[in-house]
């Protein structure tokens, strides 16, 4: 299932979008832009999708996604249901954070938060609760208002402790990951044949090291052994195939993958995504038919 690209319209005169929405509503889709996006649920529960990320939300749900990762909340309401307001939303650029940073270098203490956000933030209650009434009244200010309630709410958020991410890291990798350390030559060969067989010294003789100083500069530079590492990349990569070949037997997606049995591939996929994969894709489908029918 390929997201589709929602184009956000700033107003001229405006830093930034902040907005408010019923259920159903036209933005309630798989989507994703290039803008940065506060999502506040004010009212109903569902199921929302960041990235490869499955979860249950309620009200007072405060996520951060980041530029480009798709996201959606889809609420478990009666077919033929109104809500007039479910939640409401800001949106702003990169371009915005890098002038705001350039004017106000106190700025740079959302920098963490920021970054976190390109796998989805999820706010612990307390932080919510503190920026909801600021959330509610953004949406109608004016004039310098408008940016010191941004400046609160960005505030709150980047001081909130217990804060996580939801996508896992390697849904969307970073390139520039590849250029800083001497296991790039290992990296990049995992990424180019992630469903091939392999192990451990064959990485280690690509990158002309004994495997116990592979095994060691590779956990330095990933946080993880070279087998969690793969797995997790593997879960990722069949997750994608789950969106996007919805007709693709789970035990086939299995082997698609590179994994050699289908009862570890059970056992990996439960352990990374909270759920079975067939869960996985009813969740799935449940988004597309709710979206359809919106």
């Amino acid at each position: 299932m390929k997201p589709d690209l929602e184009v956000v319209q700033i107003e001229r005169g405006e830093s930034f979008k902040a907005w408010e929405h019923g259920y159903p509503f036209h933005t309630v889709r798989w989507h994703f832009h290039p803008e940065y996006e506060i999502h506040h649920v004010v009212a109903t529960s569902g199921q929302y999708f960041v990235g490869d990320f499955i979860g249950d939300f309620e009200p007072g749900n405060l996520v951060l996604t980041g530029p480009n990762l798709p996201h959606n909340w889809v609420s478990d309401i009666p077919v033929g249901t109104c809500i007039p307001l479910r939640g409401r939303v800001v949106q702003f650029t990169e371009g915005f954070v890098a002038e705001a940073t350039k004017v106000f270098r106190e700025f740079e203490a959302c920098s963490p938060i920021l970054e976190l956000s390109r796998r989805g933030a999820l706010f612990p209650k307390k932080t919510s609760d503190a920026v909801g009434p600021m959330l509610a009244e953004l949406v109608d200010a004016k004039g310098l208002r408008r940016v010191q309630l941004l400046m609160g709410v960005l505030s709150e958020m980047s001081s909130a402790i217990g804060t996580r991410s939801l996508a896992s890291a390697g849904y969307m990798p970073d390139p520039s990951g590849f250029m800083s350390a001497g296991v790039n030559k290992a990296l990049l060969y995992i990424n180019s044949n992630l469903t091939e067989p392999f192990n451990e010294k064959d990485l280690a003789d690509l990158t002309n090291q004994s495997p116990s100083a592979f095994s060691r500069s590779f956990r330095r530079h990933t946080g993880m052994a070279l087998v969690q590492y793969v797995s997790r990349l593997r879960i990722n990569f069949a997750c994608h195939l789950l969106m996007s070949k919805s007709e693709m037997p789970i035990t086939d997606i299995c082997y698609a993958a590179g994994f050699n049995n289908v009862s570890n591939f059970n056992r990996q996929f439960l352990a990374q995504k909270g759920m079975a994969p067939s869960r996985f894709r009813t969740l799935l489908k449940q988004n597309v038919r709710a979206v359809e029918a919106a």
